[in-house]
C-alpha cells in the first residue's frame, strides 16, 4: 500500500481537517518535477563512429576506485549542501511560526519550490497549533482527574472505616460520622495496622516496594497526579520523617479534609431518580456508603478509559504527522537533487511537535494510576480496560453466512413452487390465509428488510469513512459489522421462511373443521424464541449488542424520563418506520388471546378496544420522540428541538386522522386526513432534506447540496432527495384511496407500503449519520465527554 493511502487509512476522522494535506502538497512537487523535466537541458552525449550509439559522456570518465573517502570532506561538504533555513518567528498578537529561507537564490530555486515551502510551512503550523491545543486541553483533563482521584481515595477511606496505628500502637477505628478531622491527618497518625469493614481497597492505596519498571511509571504519573500528597510531602516536618521509620510499608492516607468541599454527582439516571429530581431538589452530600463508592469508581474508570483514548489518537496525530513531513521531504530531495530534508526534519525534532513529551508522559500515568487503583496492580487487567482489543473477523461468519442465504433464496423458490404448483393464489381459503396468517409472518419479512438495510448502511459507512461506532457509543470491539448483522438477517429469515412453507396449507380438515394447532402456533413459537434470544444472559450471539438494543429500547419507551442520547432518538426514529410491524404484535395478542386460531378466524377489526389500540400503538414511537425533543429542548434550550417536536405532534394528528378516516370514512374525515398528512408531508421532507441531511445549501461550495460531501458522486444526493420526497408522497396512498392493485390484496398491498418506508428510512439513516460525521469533523471532536463524580465547593476549597 502507498504511503497516501495508508496515511488516510490510520487518520483520525474527526482530526483529518486538522492533518498535514500529503495529497496537496505531493501534488505540488509532481509540478515542480514536470516543470524541470520541461527545462531541464539535454545532456551530453558521446557517439561512436558510426552514430548507432550514444551515451552520457560520464561513462568515459577516469575511474576513480571504489574506497570512496568522504570523511576528509563531510563537514565542508554538509555546510555547502544546506540550501534552506528554517527559523520561528514571533508574530505580534499570535503565536510562533515556522517560515523557511532559500539560501540560493531565487532564480536557481524558482517559483514552484517556492510556492511548496510556503504550504509546507503552513501545514506544519497548522499540524504544530492543532497539537499544542491539545495538549493543553488534556493536561487541564489530567488535572480535574487528579482532583477527583483525591476525593475518590478520601471517600474509600471514609468508607472502608480503615484503622490507623497509632504510635502508641493502639487501633482507633475511623467513624465515618465523625467530624475531627485530626485523626485521619498524616502528620498524627502512624499507619503501621490497618482494619477494614467490608471490602478491601488496601492494595490500591497502601504504597509498597516497587521495581526499577514501577518507579519509572511512579515517576511519570508524579506529573499527571499533583494531589495534595505531594504538597504534604513537602511540608512534612522532622517528626514526620521519624514516623515514617517506624512505617515499613510508607502508607500515608489520603487527607479527608478534601470531602468537606466536595459534592456527590454519581446517581445514575432511573425513571424514579428523574421524577425524584421533579419534586424534590436532589441530594447532592456524601453518605459515605459502599454503593456511592462503587458507582463512583465505576464513573471514574470510564473517564479514565476515554481520557486514556484520547491519549492514544493524540500520540498516533503526532508520529503519523512526523511520518508525513518526513515522507514529503525526502520525495522533495529526490525531486530536485537538493538536501533540504536534514535541516526542515531537525526543525521539527526540536519543535514542540518533536520535542515534547508531555502525552506519553500522561500515557504512562494513567496506566499505572488505572492498575494501580482499580485494578488491585494487575497490569495485564488493567491494560484490558484501556486497550481493548479490536474484534477479529471470523471466517465462520461468512461461511454461515452465505449457508444461511443460499438457504434463504432457495426457501423463497420452494414458497414460489408451492403456491404455483397448488394454484393457492385462486384457492377460496386465500382470503382467509391473507387476512389472519399473513400478517402474522409480514412481521419477520420488516424486521429482514430492516436488517438488511442496516447491514448495507454499515458496508457504506465503512466505505466511506464514517465513524459509526463512535457516534453510537459502541464499546470498542463490540460493534457489529455488516457481515455479522447479515448473518443475524439470513438465520432469521431462514426461521421466517421455513415456518412460512411449513405453514403454506389452506385445506382445513373436513372433519374437525379445524386446522392443526401444532401448525397454528409456529408463528407465536417463533416470535417467543426470538424474545428468548434477545434476553438471554448467556454469552451467545452477540451478548453486549443486543441488551445495548434493549437498553436502548427501554429509553425510548420511558421517554423523557432518560437523558437523550443519540442512539436513542436515533433507534426511535426507526421505530417510526415501522409502525405496520408494531400493529402487527398488536395483532398477535388479539388473533391468539381473543381470536380462534384452530380455525383461522378473529374479530378484532369489530371490536371497540382494538380499534382505539390499533391508532395507540402506531402514535408510540411517534409520542416517544416528541417527549425526546421536550426532553432536549429543556436540557439543551436548542429552539430546533422545540420545531423538531412539533414536526412529530403534527405527525402523530395526521396518522390520527388517516386511521380514523380509514375506520370511519366520511368527508370530514377525508378533509381532515388530507390537510393534516399533507402539512405532514410537506414538514417532514423539509426536516430530512435540510436539517437531517445538511442538503439544500444554494450557495454552498457544491450548489444545492452541502460545502463537504463524502460520496464522491453528486448524482448520488440529487437521487436521493428525489427519492425521498416519492417515499414521503406514501403518506397520501390512503388519503387518495389507493388501497389495492390489480390481482393484489389489500393486507398485501399494506406490507408493500410499509416496505417502502423501511426502505426510504435505510437510506435516511446514511445520510443523517454522513452529516453528524461532518459536525464531528468540523468540532474536532473525536473523544466524548464522562459526567465526574465528584463537583468542587470552589469557594471552600480555596
Amino acid at each position: 500500500m502507498k504511503f497516501g493511502k495508508e496515511y488516510a487509512s490510520q487518520m483520525v476522522h474527526e482530526w483529518q481537517e486538522a492533518y498535514m494535506d500529503y495529497n496537496y502538497l505531493k501534488s505540488l512537487l509532481s509540478e515542480i518535477l514536470s516543470f524541470k523535466q520541461k527545462n531541464a537541458p539535454l545532456p551530453e552525449v558521446a557517439a561512436t563512429p558510426r552514430g548507432s550509439l550514444k551515451r552520457k559522456l560520464s561513462m568515459y570518465k577516469a575511474f576513480s576506485g571504489l574506497q570512496v573517502r568522504y570523511n576528509s570532506f563531510k563537514g565542508k561538504n554538509n555546510h555547502e549542501d544546506e540550501v534552506i533555513v528554517v527559523n520561528s518567528v514571533q508574530q505580534e498578537g499570535s503565536e510562533c511560526r515556522y517560515e523557511t529561507t532559500f539560501l540560493v537564490s531565487c532564480e536557481e530555486v524558482g517559483e514552484f519550490e517556492l510556492l511548496f515551502f510556503r504550504n509546507l510551512d503552513d501545514e506544519f503550523n497548522k499540524v504544530l497549533n492543532f497539537y499544542q491545543k491539545t495538549v493543553g486541553e488534556v493536561r487541564v483533563e489530567a488535572g480535574e482527574l487528579s482532583k477527583q482521584m483525591d476525593a475518590l481515595i478520601a471517600l474509600r477511606i471514609k468508607v472502608d472505616n480503615i484503622s490507623i496505628g497509632m504510635k502508641s500502637a493502639q487501633v482507633m477505628m475511623m467513624d465515618p460520622s465523625t467530624n475531627d478531622d485530626s485523626i485521619y491527618s498524616p502528620a498524627s497518625a502512624d499507619p503501621v495496622r490497618f482494619s477494614s469493614s467490608g471490602r478491601s481497597h488496601m492494595e490500591a492505596i497502601q504504597e509498597v516496594e516497587m521495581t526499577n519498571d514501577e518507579n519509572l511509571e511512579e515517576e511519570a504519573i508524579q506529573e499527571v497526579e499533583m494531589t495534595s500528597e505531594e504538597i504534604l510531602e513537602e511540608e512534612a516536618t522532622a517528626g514526620t520523617n521519624d514516623t515514617t521509620k517506624m512505617n515499613p510499608t510508607g502508607f500515608r492516607p489520603a487527607p479527608l479534609e478534601v470531602l468537606d468541599y466536595v459534592k456527590i454527582n454519581i446517581e445514575p439516571e432511573t425513571p424514579i431518580s428523574t421524577l425524584k429530581s421533579c419534586i424534590m431538589t436532589s441530594k447532592s452530600h456524601l453518605t459515605f456508603s459502599k454503593e456511592e463508592l462503587k458507582k463512583a469508581e465505576e464513573q471514574m474508570k470510564k473517564a479514565f478509559v476515554e481520557f486514556y483514548q484520547k491519549l492514544r489518537l493524540l500520540k498516533s496525530y503526532r508520529s503519523l504527522n512526523m511520518l508525513a513531513f518526513s515522507k514529503i521531504m525526502k520525495k522533495y530531495d529526490k525531486i530536485t537533487s537538493r538536501k533540504a530534508s536534514k535541516s526542515y526534519l531537525e526543525m521539527i525534532e526540536k519543535s514542540y511537535l518533536g520535542s515534547s513529551d508531555e502525552v506519553y508522559k500522561l500515557i504512562v500515568g494513567v496506566e499505572a494510576t488505572f492498575t494501580k487503583h482499580f485494578v488491585n496492580g494487575n497490569r495485564r487487567k488493567g491494560m484490558k480496560y484501556l486497550r481493548p482489543q479490536a474484534k477479529r473477523e471470523r471466517h465462520r461468519v461468512t461461511f454461515f453466512m452465505g449457508l444461511f442465504s443460499g438457504c434463504s433464496l432457495a426457501l423463497v423458490a420452494a414458497i414460489a413452487v408451492s403456491v404455483r404448483a397448488g394454484n393457492l393464489l385462486e384457492h377460496e381459503g386465500r382470503g382467509q390465509y391473507m387476512e389472519n396468517i399473513f400478517p402474522l409472518y409480514s412481521l419477520f419479512g420488516f424486521i429482514v428488510l430492516h436488517m438488511l438495510m442496516y447491514a448495507g448502511n454499515i458496508y457504506y459507512w465503512r466505505l466511506f469513512r464514517v465513524n459509526y461506532p463512535f457516534i453510537f457509543g459502541f464499546k470498542q470491539g463490540t460493534e457489529l459489522g455488516y457481515r455479522q448483522v447479515l448473518l443475524l438477517t439470513s438465520g432469521l429469515s431462514v426461521l421466517a421462511l421455513a415456518a412460512a412453507l411449513y405453514h403454506l396449507d389452506m385445506d382445513i380438515d373436513p372433519k374437525t373443521r379445524s386446522f392443526e394447532t401444532v401448525t397454528e402456533l409456529t408463528p407465536l413459537a417463533l416470535v417467543i424464541v426470538l424474545l428468548l434470544i434477545a434476553f438471554c444472559p448467556l454469552n451467545i450471539i452477540y451478548r453486549s449488542s443486543r441488551f445495548f438494543f434493549i437498553r436502548c429500547v427501554w429509553h425510548c419507551l420511558c421517554a423523557p424520563l432518560y437523558q437523550v442520547t443519540l442512539p436513542d432518538f436515533f433507534l426511535a426514529d426507526q421505530f417510526t418506520s415501522q409502525v405496520q410491524a408494531i400493529r402487527s404484535l398488536q395483532f398477535y395478542v388479539c388473533y391468539y388471546a381473543w381470536g380462534n386460531f384452530k380455525t383461522r378466524s378473529n374479530t378484532c377489526q369489530n371490536s371497540h378496544v382494538y380499534s382505539i389500540l390499533y391508532i395507540f400503538v402506531a402514535i408510540i414511537p411517534f409520542w416517544s420522540r416528541f417527549l425526546q425533543c421536550l426532553r432536549r429542548l429543556f436540557e439543551e434550550k436548542d429552539s430546533m428541538q422545540g420545531f423538531n417536536s412539533l414536526k412529530y405532534l403534527s405527525t402523530i394528528i395526521a396518522l390520527v386522522m388517516r386511521t380514523l378516516y380509514d375506520q370511519k370514512r366520511g368527508t370530514f374525515w377525508k378533509v381532515m386526513a388530507a390537510s393534516t398528512s399533507g402539512i405532514t408531508t410537506v414538514a417532514n421532507t423539509y426536516w430530512d432534506l435540510v436539517i437531517d441531511w445538511g442538503l439544500l445549501q444554494r450557495n454552498s461550495r457544491n450548489p444545492w447540496l452541502r460545502d463537504k460531501l463524502l460520496v464522491p458522486h453528486k448524482i448520488v444526493y440529487f437521487v436521493a432527495i428525489v427519492l425521498d420526497i416519492i417515499l414521503r408522497l406514501v403518506w397520501m396512498q390512503l388519503v387518495l384511496d389507493i388501497r389495492e392493485l390489480p390481482g393484489l390484496h389489500p393486507k398485501a398491498f399494506i406490507a408493500i407500503v410499509a416496505c417502502l418506508e423501511i426502505l426510504r428510512r435505510g437510506m435516511w439513516n446514511f445520510f443523517r449519520l454522513e452529516n453528524e460525521h461532518l459536525n464531528n469533523v468540523g468540532k474536532y471532536r473525536a473523544s466524548k465527554s464522562v459526567p465526574l463524580p465528584f463537583n468542587y465547593d470552589e469557594d471552600k476549597s480555596m
